[in-house]
C-alpha cells in the first residue's frame, strides 16, 4: 500500500499583472493546508488543454493511490470546463482523494463543500446534456438538407465533399471500391432460391471481406439490403417508406430515381429497426444511390417474406431458441435434433467457418436446470401472477398497422397518377398481418383467462418461450459448461 501525501496543483497560462502567479497560488495552498505539499505546476498551458505535463503526472499519481488531498487555488486552475471537472471528480472519488479549492472555500471534507460539489455536478450534467442536444439538432438538420450528418459511411461508400446549392461544401457520400459488391448483393439476393445464409457463405468463400469482419453473416447482409441509402429512390420508394411509418421530410419531386435516402432515428433495443419506422426520418440525400429503385423494392418484399411477427426464437426444438449463444464467438446456437437426442452447434462454426468451438452440453439437462431456476423464482414472487406484456404488444402493433394504412391512403391521394396495384398490394399485405395479430391476440386472451397462476413446467412450448425471454437475457454455452445471464 503506497504512502499517501497531500498535493497542490497550480497553473498559469500567461504572465499578466492581474493573474496570480504560480508561486502565489502555491503559497496560498500551503497556508490553507498547514502541511508540506507535493507540488505539480504547469506554466503556459490553457485550462482547456488537458494534455498538460504536470497535470498528466498528477492524474497518474491519483490513479496510483498516492494522493490523499489535492489543493488548488481556484477551480479554473484545475479545469476550465464544468463538464471536464465532472469527469475528473469521478477519478478523484474513485481513488478517495479529497479536493480543496482555496479561493472558493470549496472543501469536500466538509458538508458545505460536498453540497457545493453537488451543485457543480448538476451544472456539469446540464452542460453535457446541452452539448448533446446541440450535436443531435445539428445532426438532424444536416440530414434533412440531404448532407451526410456524420459517422462512418455505409459499406460501398466513402465520405467526401459536395457543393450545395448555396455554394457551401457539405459532406456527401460517393461510391468506393466496394460499390460493385453492394450491387452484386442486391442482384443475387433478388434471385429466386437465394437466401441470406447462402449468399453470406458464397461471399465468404470467395474471400470478399465484410464491412467489419473477414466473414459475412445474415445480419450484415440484412442491414445492407434494408438500407435505403443504396436505393436510387423514386416515388415508389417514397410510398414504401411512408407505408412503413417513416416521417418523409423531402418532397415527392426530390425522389428523382437517382439519389439515395438517409434514414435516421433512435430505436429501443427490443424493436426491429426496419419492421416499423415510426420516429424515424427519411430524407433524400445529395448522394446518388447504387441500385435501381425496382431492385431495392424487390429485395424489401423478399425480406418481408422472411420476417415473421415476433419471430425471435421461432425454433421448434427448444423453448430456449433465440437465447442460446456461443460463449467463444457470440454467434447464435442452433439445435440439431436426432430421434434420440438433441445437441447444440455454433452457427459461427458451421455457417461461417469462423469459430472452432465444439459444444458438448446435453440440451435436456440445460432445460431442466433452467426450468428449476425459473420455477424457484416464480415461487418466491408475490401471490399475484406476473403479467405477460403480450396483450399490450399486440394492441400497439395493431395500432401501427392502422396508421400505416392511413399513411398509404394519404400518400396515394397526393399522387393520383400512380398505379393502384401498388396500393392494393400494400393494403392486402397489411390486412394479412392484421389478421395474424388478431388471432395471436385471441389466443393470448384465452390463455390468460384459463390460467390464474403461472406454473412454468405446465406451460405450453410457446408460453415457456415467452416466460423464458422475460427472465433470461442470454445463455452462453461453452464446450463443457453454460452460463445463464438473467434479466432479474
Amino acid at each position: 500500500m503506497p504512502v499517501k501525501f497531500d498535493a497542490a496543483y497550480a497553473r498559469q497560462s500567461l504572465l499578466r499583472k492581474d493573474s496570480l502567479s504560480i508561486s502565489g497560488q502555491l503559497a496560498l495552498c500551503q497556508k490553507t493546508a498547514g502541511v508540506d505539499l507535493h507540488v505539480y505546476q504547469d506554466a503556459g498551458y490553457s485550462g482547456k488543454n488537458t494534455k498538460r505535463p504536470a497535470f498528466a503526472r498528477l492524474l497518474q499519481d491519483i490513479k496510483s493511490d498516492k494522493i490523499r488531498t489535492l489543493y488548488v487555488y481556484r477551480l479554473d486552475r484545475f479545469s476550465r470546463s464544468v463538464a471536464d471537472f465532472g469527469r475528473l471528480w469521478d477519478v478523484l472519488q474513485a481513488h478517495q482523494v479529497e479536493f480543496v479549492s482555496v479561493n472558493e472555500n470549496f472543501d469536500t471534507t466538509t458538508p458545505m463543500g460536498r453540497a457545493m460539489l453537488h451543485i457543480i455536478m448538476v451544472f456539469a450534467q446540464l452542460e453535457r446534456e446541452t452539448t448533446a442536444e446541440r450535436v443531435r439538432d445539428n445532426y438532424y438538420r444536416r440530414a434533412s438538407l440531404g448532407a451526410w450528418p456524420g459517422g462512418p459511411a455505409p459499406y460501398g461508400f466513402q465520405i467526401g465533399r459536395l457543393q450545395s446549392p448555396d455554394g457551401r461544401c457539405v459532406p456527401a457520400l460517393s461510391a468506393n471500391q466496394h460499390a460493385d459488391t453492394v450491387r452484386r448483393i442486391f442482384e443475387e439476393y433478388a434471385v429466386d432460391g437465394m437466401s441470406l445464409g447462402l449468399l453470406a457463405r458464397r461471399l465468404t468463400g470467395e474471400g470478399i471481406c465484410g464491412p467489419k469482419r473477414d466473414v459475412w453473416d445474415n445480419v450484415t447482409l440484412s442491414r445492407i439490403l434494408h438500407n435505403p441509402a443504396y436505393a436510387m429512390a423514386d416515388e415508389q420508394v417514397r410510398l414504401y417508406l411512408l407505408g412503413r411509418g417513416a416521417n418523409v421530410t423531402s418532397s415527392a419531386e426530390d425522389f428523382d430515381g437517382v439519389h439515395g435516402v438517409l434514414l435516421v432515428g433512435k430505436r429501443k433495443s427490443s424493436d426491429r429497426k426496419y419492421t416499423s419506422l415510426y420516429d424515424h426520418t427519411a430524407s433524400v440525400m445529395n448522394s446518388p444511390g447504387l441500385v435501381p429503385a425496382e431492385l431495392w423494392l424487390r429485395c424489401q418484399r423478399k425480406l418481408e417474406q422472411n420476417r415473421q411477427i415476433g419471430n425471435r426464437g421461432k425454433g421448434s426444438h427448444t423453448w430456449l431458441s433465440g437465447l442460446l449463444k456461443c460463449a467463444k464467438c457470440g454467434y447464435s446456437l442452433k439445435v440439431i435434433a436426432a430421434p434420440s437426442h438433441r445437441w447444440l452447434a455454433c452457427s459461427g462454426r458451421y455457417n461461417l467457418s469462423h469459430c472452432d468451438a465444439s459444444i458438448h452440453i446435453k440440451l435436456s439437462e440445460l432445460e431442466a436446470i433452467i426450468t428449476a431456476e425459473i420455477t424457484q423464482m416464480l415461487n418466491e414472487c408475490p401471490a399475484e401472477v406476473p403479467e405477460l406484456p403480450e396483450a399490450n404488444r399486440y394492441s400497439r402493433q395493431l395500432e401501427e398497422l392502422d396508421q400505416k394504412a392511413d399513411r398509404l391512403m394519404d400518400a396515394f391521394a397526393e399522387s393520383p397518377s400512380l398505379p393502384s396495384v401498388y396500393l392494393q398490394r400494400s393494403l392486402s399485405r397489411l390486412d394479412q398481418q392484421r389478421q395474424t395479430l388478431l388471432e395471436a391476440q385471441r389466443r393470448e386472451e384465452k390463455r390468460h383467462s384459463l390460467s390464474p397462476a403461472l406454473d412454468f413446467p405446465a406451460l405450453s412450448f410457446e408460453e415457456k418461450k415467452t416466460v423464458a425471454a422475460q427472465f433470461i437475457r442470454r445463455v452462453e454455452a461453452a464446450e463443457q459448461s453454460a452460463e445463464i445471464i438473467w434479466n432479474v
